[in-house]
This record gives C-alpha cells, sequence and structure tokens, in this order.
C-alpha cells in the first residue's frame, strides 16, 4: 500500500524571501512494486539465512541500494560461478534466462528468483510466441540485463530492435508471423515510434496481448511529462545504469523542461544549475529510495526553493508477494504467513507523494 512520506507542501519563510521558486514534486515517483519486492527480497534473505547471501548482478538499479545492501552482507556477482556450491543466490528484478537457471542447478545453488512478475510476463510471452514460430522483434536496449534474459527465453526466435533507428535493419522469415514485445522500462514515445515504423516494414505485426512497458514506468512519466513546460531544471534522482531513470530525463527534455540532470545524491547537484532558475521539477526512477528524494529536497530549500508543489499523475497501490522460495523458508522459521511481510527497514520507503 502507498505510504505518505513526511514530505508535504510546504510554503516556508525561506519561500517567502525567494518570491516564484518552487519545486514541483512529482507523483508517483521512486519504488515500483517489482524493486520493492526484489530489495526486501534480500534482506528478508538476510534476516533468514544470514550473510553471506550472493546477489547475481545488482538487484536493482541504483547505487546506494546496493551499496547499503552490500554493507548488509550480499554480495553481488557477475556469474553464477562466482557463487561457493552450495550457497544461497538471488536473481535480480531484470529477470534471467534459462540457462541460468540451469547453471545454479549444476552447482547445487539454493536460488531465489526475486524477477519482477511484470518482466516474467514478458519472459512467457516470448515463450508462446516462440512456441507458435513467430519471428519476435524485442524493442529494448541491446546489453540491458532484463533484454538478455527476455531473448535468452527464445534465442532462435528473437531479434532485438534497439530503437526506431535499428528498424531498417530488421529482417524476419514471414512478414505475416511476426509480433513484437518490450523491454518494460522503455520511454513509452520512442517505443510507440519503433512500433510504428516496424508497422510500416510490415503490416502484419501482432501486438503483445497487453502493454510490456510496466505501469511504474509510464506512471513516471507521465508525471514528468505534466510538470516538465513550466520546469526550468528537471533533477531525475537515479543511477546511470537505471533504463526508466535515463529515460526520465529525455522525456524531460523532450516535453519543454529547458534543462536536466541525473544525480544519483544531492551532493551531486551543482549549485549552478540554480542559477536563474525559478521552477525546480524533481521525481526519481523506479529503483530510487525516498530518502534520496528527501535529501535533494533539503538541498533545494537551502537554496531558497523551499515551496513544494505535487504533481499527482496516477496513483499506486500495487504489491506483489514476495518469491515463493522466500516465502516457503519464512513461513518453515516462523510458522507464519509471510505472504504478506514487506519492509521493516528505514532506508527506503515508498512513499508517492
Amino acid at each position: 500500500m502507498a505510504v505518505m512520506s513526511d514530505v508535504e507542501p510546504t510554503t516556508s519563510e525561506t519561500a517567502a524571501d525567494s518570491p516564484g521558486k518552487r519545486v514541483l514534486l512529482a507523483a508517483p515517483r521512486g519504488y515500483c512494486a517489482g524493486v520493492d519486492r526484489a530489495v526486501v527480497t534480500v534482506e528478508k534473505a538476510l534476516e533468514l539465512y544470514g550473510p553471506p547471501v550472493y546477489v547475481r548482478k545488482e538487484i536493482v538499479h541504483n547505487k546506494h541500494v546496493v551499496q547499503t545492501l552490500r554493507g548488509r552482507g550480499a554480495v553481488f556477482v557477475d556469474e553464477t560461478d562466482e557463487v561457493p556450491e552450495g550457497a544461497t543466490v538471488i536473481f535480480s528484478a531484470h529477470g534471467v534466462a534459462p540457462i541460468v537457471h540451469t547453471e545454479a542447478a549444476a552447482r547445487s545453488l539454493k536460488t531465489i528468483d526475486a524477477t519482477c512478475p511484470l518482466v516474467t510476463k514478458v519472459h512467457r510471452e516470448a515463450v508462446r510466441f516462440a512456441a507458435e514460430d513467430y519471428d519476435i522483434l524485442l524493442i529494448g536496449h541491446e546489453g540491458h540485463e532484463e533484454v538478455v534474459g527476455t531473448s535468452g527465453e527464445a534465442p532462435e526466435h528473437i531479434t532485438i530492435v534497439d530503437g526506431p533507428d535499428d528498424v531498417d535493419n530488421i529482417t524476419v522469415r514471414d512478414p505475416e508471423k511476426v509480433v513484437w514485445l518490450s523491454q518494460t522500462t522503455l520511454s513509452v514515445d520512442e517505443t510507440m515510434e519503433t512500433v510504428r515504423r516496424l508497422r510500416e516494414r510490415f503490416p502484419a505485426l501482432n501486438d503483445p496481448p497487453s502493454d510490456d512497458i510496466c505501469y511504474a514506468t509510464q506512471n513516471r512519466q507521465l508525471a514528468v511529462k505534466q510538470m516538465a513546460p513550466d520546469t526550468d531544471l528537471m533533477i531525475v534522482v537515479g543511477s546511470r545504469n537505471s533504463s526508466n531513470s535515463v529515460r526520465l530525463v529525455e522525456v524531460a527534455l523532450e516535453h519543454g523542461a529547458r534543462a536536466g540532470h541525473l544525480v544519483d545524491f544531492a551532493a551531486e547537484i551543482d549549485p549552478t544549475w540554480l542559477a536563474g532558475v525559478q521552477t525546480v521539477g524533481v521525481t526519481s526512477g523506479a529503483s530510487v529510495p525516498e530518502i534520496l528524494v528527501r535529501d535533494v529536497l533539503a538541498l533545494l530549500a537551502e537554496n531558497g526553493f523551499a515551496d513544494v508543489q505535487p504533481v499527482v499523475a496516477a496513483q499506486e497501490s500495487l504489491l506483489f508477494a514476495l518469491p515463493n522460495e522466500l516465502r516457503r523458508d519464512l513461513k518453515a522459521r516462523s510458522g507464519i504467513d509471510a505472504a504478506s511481510v514487506r519492509r521493516d527497514s528505514s532506508y527506503a520507503d515508498r512513499s508517492l507523494h
């Protein structure tokens, strides 16, 4: 369930001393249900099994989250062969190809799959269409972990389409039997432009049975679109390897923001960015804990931007149950149903506004 943060729209004496200066604060922002589930999975695994708990790749693409979990005893590795035989390994929210499960089984690893259920949905679509012998055009960024995992479900059927400019390079076996799927964290507008161009080349192109770009990505982009025309400077809190965070900066600039920057921490904000600025937009990517946004708001308030006005584009209340493997072990340990066990740490609440 979404909860309120302690950052409320205010007009303080500081703001009064700086007439006209304001912050537009996006809602929703920050943690999505899939990220929350993945981070809680690592936290609960550390509590239940004790450190070290191994995590293949970054559990989510956020520097602060990874550093915090590493400090608690999580060990992040690139591949399963770096995990000691018989140890526990968690697969990240971005998903893995079937070969990774096979490799883990060969090393007798205890696996906990924290793949976001919305990513799992795309995997299942890929398996289904491959079984029906479709050519699958997977719109996404070459090399991104989610794309690697999805394409691994049916590599002989999947071709990656890395944006609209890649469309002319695509070939298929049968133009009458083609379907497109997408990475969940893309720019909605760019993806639709890619689909438009694909359909020009392949008029019989089939759509996925439901939207692949996740609700959180769409909602965060929608808020930015609403804010951007009134924004002199857009600050997006997020890491540079976070696809959805990078897209938020791009969307802001495309829809009228006069400047935009991606920062991991408030300390990265250059005071010169604020020169001549009246309105600052603030949002955060779907893997960003709210404490980092609060730090940005505090820094802006110190610089005369204490009037915080929310821009609410959507309401979110979705939560995903923890992975079955972890729920089973939690239940065995405590004798309770762990399906609803959620966050109990303070470093990253899921506040929307």
